[in-house]
């Protein structure tokens, strides 16, 4: 998933609303409607901007334009505000998880370890291997934290730093480190999204990933194998030299292993299943201990002080945890790099997201996502387009609801019968909700997990939405396997 393992409203009891009197074509008009106003916001507008707050307030008109629908289909203000509510409330662990991020982005800036992961990091990674790398190293962690947000907030972050310094463009990196972040989530039994999908299914975990090992290791091979290629295709002709960035980061800081503590003592309560709210708070605190110790002076510089007291020690560290932060080096580029927005940089992103929790609790509310996903069942009689309606219900839902929960449990309802009336086993839903809900969210910018990912690394979706290998051929994979019938799991004669 996603993804924060917390989820105050717990979808597997979540009741979808159907509504008898709303016609296809009326819960189609909010998205229709929605996605033409994006669209020439994006193209024509605004741009890259479109994401600093037009999107935003796109997203409540296209919320209003349902809302309108369901009125004239006897659905009360009361109705749609409620579902707004339940909405809004099942991302307070994501938004409470982003505002944590951004203090510890601060806090391990100015300690120093951001600086000394990126001091190392470009000695042992070089150009060819480096998008490979990135894959492996947050598959890996991925796996053993069960969690696609917690690697990107952490490792991601200085996989971004070293891949600029080496030249190679930010949305090669973020594509990377989100295609080796969802491999690692989606078969990591601690994952949420991992759960949630054979309940849905009427599934049983280890056998869930078990069978969607099928799909997804294929997927990751090619993800890697096309990286590899990209690293020894890549023109990196213009970077510059890597020892001149060597000295320009040691010369603005304290470089010492010993920085790595904080970062792998934040791994391992990840680990050891503490709530990733917890786990970064700790992390924040360390990263701000760490700067108190190892970069005096920077902390000093951003407090305005000359000498290191209490007071300037907590101003030093509350304004990196808080707004944005700085520092200088004697390079221009690293310059850039060596910056963070603290809290208040994330709020954009916070605002995006219950923005998009408006639309899709109204279009919940009024029966729309439900007569979506019914009437694409309906378009489809064969055991091939069975799999395609659900493939195209996550989607749809990923870009309508804004939301990768209901991707997997509106088509988890909607279709769990009819995949067993066509003596399908539950598995074969199951991986197919993980291939086309889970792992897609993150290419949608206004849905929650595209609005984590890129207000994490910096990097617009439309930037890293190519490179996201894996994400995006996620889909296509089952689809090739449903054509084929390959690995397609009867049900068991009783």
């Amino acid at each position: 998933m996603e993804s924060t393992n917390i989820t105050p409203k717990d979808p597997k009891n979540e009741e979808i609303i159907e509504n008898k009197e709303l016609s296809i074509w009326e819960a189609l008009l909010p998205v229709i409607i929605l996605v033409g106003m994006l669209f020439y916001n994006v193209s024509f507008a605004f741009g890259d901007d479109a994401l600093s707050g037009s999107n935003q307030f796109i997203l409540l008109l296209g919320a209003a334009v349902a809302a309108i629908v369901g009125f004239f289909n006897k659905v009360s203000y009361k109705q749609m505000m409620e579902e707004v509510a339940n909405n809004v409330k099942s991302t307070t662990g994501a938004l409470l998880i982003l505002l944590m991020v951004g203090s510890l982005a601060g806090t391990w800036l100015i300690s120093g370890i951001i600086p000394t992961m990126i001091y190392y990091g470009l000695q042992i990674l070089n150009p060819t291997i480096f998008l490979a790398a990135c894959v492996i190293i947050c598959a890996i962690i991925s796996i053993a934290t069960g969690s696609s947000w917690t690697t990107s907030a952490t490792v991601g972050i200085a996989l971004i730093g070293i891949g600029d310094t080496l030249g190679i463009s930010l949305g090669m990196t973020a594509g990377a480190v989100i295609s080796g972040a969802y491999f690692g989530d989606k078969m990591s039994p601690l994952s949420d999204t991992t759960n949630l999908a054979p309940a849905m299914a009427g599934g049983e975990l280890f056998s869930h990933i078990k069978y969607m090992a099928y799909t997804t290791v294929p997927t990751i091979i090619i993800t890697l194998i096309v990286f590899i290629i990209i690293g020894f295709t890549i023109d990196t002709s213009g970077t510059p030299e890597i020892g001149e960035q060597l000295q320009a980061i040691s010369s603005a800081f304290t470089i010492t292993p010993w920085l790595f503590i904080v970062p792998v003592l934040v791994i391992v309560l990840i680990i050891r299943k503490t709530p990733p709210l917890i786990a970064l708070l700790a992390g924040t605190l360390l990263g701000a201990i760490a700067a108190i110790i190892a970069q005096p002076g920077i902390v000093m510089g951003i407090a305005g002080s000359t000498e290191l007291t209490f007071n300037s020690a907590y101003i030093g560290v509350m304004k990196a945890m808080t707004v944005d932060t700085a520092v200088e080096t004697t390079n221009a580029q690293l310059n850039d790099l060596f910056s963070a927005g603290g809290m208040s940089g994330m709020l954009g992103t916070i605002w995006l997201i219950v923005c998009a929790m408006v639309f899709g609790g109204v279009m919940d509310a009024i029966g729309a996502l439900a007569r979506i996903s019914k009437a694409l069942l309906n378009l489809f009689d064969t055991v091939f387009g069975l799999f395609a309606s659900t493939v195209v219900s996550c989607l749809a839902l990923n870009v309508t609801a804004s939301d990768q929960y209901l991707a997997i449990v509106v088509p988890g309802r909607m279709y769990a019968k009819a995949f067993k009336d066509k003596g399908l086993a539950p598995e074969n839903l199951s991986r197919t909700l993980e291939d086309s809900g889970t792992v897609t969210s993150v290419l949608v910018p206004w849905n929650t997990c595209g609005a984590y990912q890129s207000g994490v690394l910096g990097v617009p979706v439309v930037d890293y939405f190519f490179f996201a290998i894996f994400n995006w051929l996620s889909p296509f994979m089952t689809l090739l396997f449903a054509a084929f019938r390959i690995k397609i799991k009867q049900l068991a004669k009783s």
